[in-house]
């Protein structure tokens, strides 16, 4: 076992060099989006367990890969059940459970939130780097910047269709977010800094109503009201302003995590855009 804390050194953090230069062989991922890079980078061999939420299909773009694993990885128990050399996490995994095994001596890498397009393809770059399968992430970033420019090469001349992304809640993401990225890109205003700041909020239904934006960005297109979250997203007003040809449909697992769902979720933008012609 490697006796050391890792940090991605890209993303501005601290990264000691390691004991080893041997590509770790039994890693352990406890945050949803270091599963998505662990199954699109490393070798079958050398996943010994993901995280809780590997197989649910709205966060994780893999979901249907991850089942072929373990997927229990949560508590420091189980972490060490599977016997790691190294453990993937994030800034928001569980500071007891991170502090628990960097103090028994694990090697645990915890990972930034990607908040923009190049913040993903540096933690991509890293993490292929460390796993010891740099040309897969080469791969992966050729994919993504291929998407990125063909979006921005196809995005109609003219007035930017204003949009708003209204999720669960009335949470609208904000301005400097990976997704209001992603909408610019595609040749959409986003209004998530107008309405929500920054980093995003919650935003009253009469402020979506009175701001109105020209589209709806939601994560599924048929809303049901089965609690009080999705009941908004449901109200009549709703409706009534934005029927489905004013709405897009981004699920969640295309954003949540960025990493090997980007192309996906920038051709689904590109291709809403391209239905919208100059408008």
């Amino acid at each position: 076992m490697i006796v050391a804390a890792w940090a991605l050194s890209s993303l501005g953090l601290a990264a000691p060099a390691p004991a080893s230069s041997a590509a770790p062989q039994r890693i352990v991922s406890i945050n949803a989006c270091a599963d998505q890079l662990l199954l699109a980078l490393a070798d079958p061999g050398q996943i010994a367990a993901l995280s809780l939420y590997a197989t649910d299909p709205a966060y994780s773009y893999l979901a249907e890969q991850a089942k072929a694993y373990p997927h229990d990885a949560g508590s420091a128990e189980t972490v060490i059940e599977r016997k790691p050399d190294l453990v993937l996490a994030g800034r928001f995994t569980k500071r007891e459970t991170r502090s628990l095994l960097k103090r028994l001596g694990y090697t645990v890498v915890e990972l930034e939130t990607a908040k923009t397009i190049d913040d993903s393809i540096a933690q991509i770059r890293d993490v292929a780097t460390l796993i010891g399968h740099p040309d897969r992430g080469d791969d992966l970033i050729a994919r993504i910047e291929a998407a990125r420019a063909r979006a921005a090469a196809a995005a109609p001349a003219g007035a930017e269709p204003t949009v708003a992304v209204y999720q669960r809640r009335g949470y609208v993401t904000g301005q400097n977010t990976l997704t209001g990225e992603l909408l610019r890109l595609a040749g959409f205003a986003d209004m998530g800094g107008a309405l929500a700041g920054k980093t995003g909020g919650f935003v009253p239904l009469e402020r979506i109503v009175t701001g109105k934006p020209d589209l709806l960005v939601v994560a599924d297109p048929h809303v049901v009201a089965a609690d009080q979250g999705s009941a908004l997203l449901a109200h009549p007003a709703l409706r009534e302003l934005y029927p489905a040809d004013r709405r897009i449909t981004l699920p969640g697992r295309l954003t949540i995590c960025a990493g090997p769902s980007l192309p996906e979720a920038i051709e689904t933008l590109a291709a809403e855009r391209a239905r919208l012609g100059g408008s």
